[in-house]
């Protein structure tokens, strides 16, 4: 595929986020909430409607629970980590992977969550299992690069559909084991004909969310959010203890939907406790204690993938009432 580096509003966004990191959280969030309002309410109402939760449309399965940079805005950074290190146990871990495969996932997987993937020493033997059952899932690894060499690009391209290096700096310069992964690939585009590598430039000490008041350089306010989140409809959350959390918000491991070592992980997805939160969330954030002043958006990859799931669902829509007046 390709190789390529993606900066959000050139040198103009970068200034906004490193010399005016409130307005640009601020105007961003607001911005992905105008445009996004009519669609994320039409998926929720199609999740309604379903007599069972829908499969989620990305997996985000947590290998171990480490990183190995300084992000400021995340308390997963090295300085500020205060969960108990925890690596998931194997077991658990390949049946995860087998029970996806049993429920036939086709959507995003990524073994990525508050952590650093390529601190868990199994990460391609892991990615290569999950390949082999999980055949047409988008699997793509979120990395930020510091432990990356063209080495360990090799062993997980041919596991992967997509590599993301989020390169963090503080001068807007690719890192020089980064700048050598780039040089490469983009002098040997045939090697990587099945994968697609971003880079994306991002700036170490940006402000984003308040993260449900876990962000060390944005702390939540009395303010209530009223507009839903589509985390809890869209994003399997799962911990390396097994637990299923809530979201990458919940930095300190504190929301527990199900528990992956005593339930199976289609009863976790329709638990109880799950859809309490989703009903609670159905209008607004105010009805659930632990979102309700939580400014997190996230408007990419789960955006894309729920508009394909409408216009798939209107497309049959539309199949179907063509095929009833004939």
């Amino acid at each position: 595929m390709s190789i390529r580096i993606h900066n959000f509003m050139g040198k103009l966004g970068w200034n906004l986020k490193k010399y005016l990191p409130m307005l640009s959280s601020n105007s961003y969030l607001t911005l992905q909430r105008a445009t996004r309002n009519k669609a994320q309410k039409a998926y929720i109402d199609y999740f309604f409607s379903q007599k069972e939760a829908p499969q989620p449309l990305v997996v985000n399965l947590e290998t171990i629970n480490r990183c190995n940079s300084t992000c400021e805005f995340c308390t997963a950074n090295k300085n500020a980590e205060k969960r108990p290190y925890k690596r998931m146990e194997e077991d658990l871990y390949y049946s995860i992977i087998d029970q996806l495969a049993d429920w036939g996932f086709k959507g995003h997987l990524t073994l990525y969550g508050n952590n650093e993937p390529w601190l868990d020493t199994r990460i391609v033997e892991f990615h290569k299992y999950a390949r082999e059952k999980l055949p047409e899932a988008f699997i793509f690894m979120s990395t930020n690069g510091l432990l990356l060499d063209m080495d360990k690009v090799r062993a997980i391209k041919p596991y992967v559909n997509q590599l993301i290096i989020n390169n963090y700096c503080l001068d807007m310069k690719l890192h020089p084991n980064v700048q050598i992964i780039y040089d490469y690939v983009k002098a040997h585009p045939q090697e990587f004909d099945d994968v697609e590598i971003l880079i994306q430039m991002r700036y170490l000490k940006e402000v984003l969310s308040n993260r449900a008041g876990s962000a060390p350089n944005k702390k939540a306010t009395e303010k209530v959010i009223k507009e839903t989140c589509l985390m809890p409809y869209t994003d399997m959350w799962i911990m390396p203890n097994g637990k299923m959390g809530i979201c990458c918000c919940d930095n300190f491991e504190v929301t527990d939907l199900a528990d992956l070592s005593k339930v199976s992980l289609k009863d976790g997805w329709n638990s109880q406790k799950y859809k309490q939160l989703r009903e609670a969330i159905r209008d607004g954030r105010q009805g659930y204690g632990f979102c309700k002043h939580c400014d997190f958006i996230d408007a990419g990859l789960r955006m894309d993938a729920v508009e394909d799931v409408l216009k798939h669902r209107e497309a049959n829509h539309g199949a179907r009432q063509s095929l009833f007046k004939h």
